[in-house]
């Protein structure tokens, strides 16, 4: 006979190892309080990103992501409205009903994260993608050709 022998909640633990080290990273980076709190970040940075990214830097992305993270990159359908990266953040702060300025920390809070799984590579070709002023969410500078 099989028994169901289930783990206390309080030594559950409810993220995987590499999302956990991901959240550490954020909550680093952003100076939350509680992985609770990067995770809030997380969930609400790669679902509009997820919303805006396509093709195979979308797949390849997800790829280098946690589980958990890639879920929720993935679970979005694309908009094909293009955003600016200013455009963005206004749209996630709408979405969570937080200030333009705490939405701005959160996505380089998090975008940080996910350049650091991502490799440089990778976060170069997702910036071809993107319309201009995503760079310095993800930490670069927005280089621009000359005309």
């Amino acid at each position: 006979m099989i028994t169901d022998v289930r783990v206390p909640s309080e030594h559950q633990q409810p993220y995987g190892t590499a999302y956990e080290q991901m959240l550490e990273k954020v909550r680093y980076e952003g100076a939350y309080p509680t992985l609770e709190r990067a995770d809030e970040a997380v969930r609400l940075v790669l679902a509009g990103l997820g919303r805006r990214l396509t093709g195979d830097e979308r797949v390849d992305l997800a790829a280098c992501l946690p589980r958990e993270a890639a879920r929720v990159l993935t679970a979005q359908i694309p908009d094909t409205r293009p955003l600016t990266g200013w455009a963005f953040v206004k749209e996630l702060a709408a979405r969570s009903g937080a200030s333009l300025a705490t939405t701005r920390w959160d996505t380089g809070s998090v975008l940080a994260a996910v350049a650091a799984h991502a490799g440089p590579d990778l976060v170069t070709r997702i910036l071809r993608r993107l319309p201009t002023g995503y760079a310095l969410l993800f930490g670069r500078a927005e280089l621009k050709s000359a005309a």
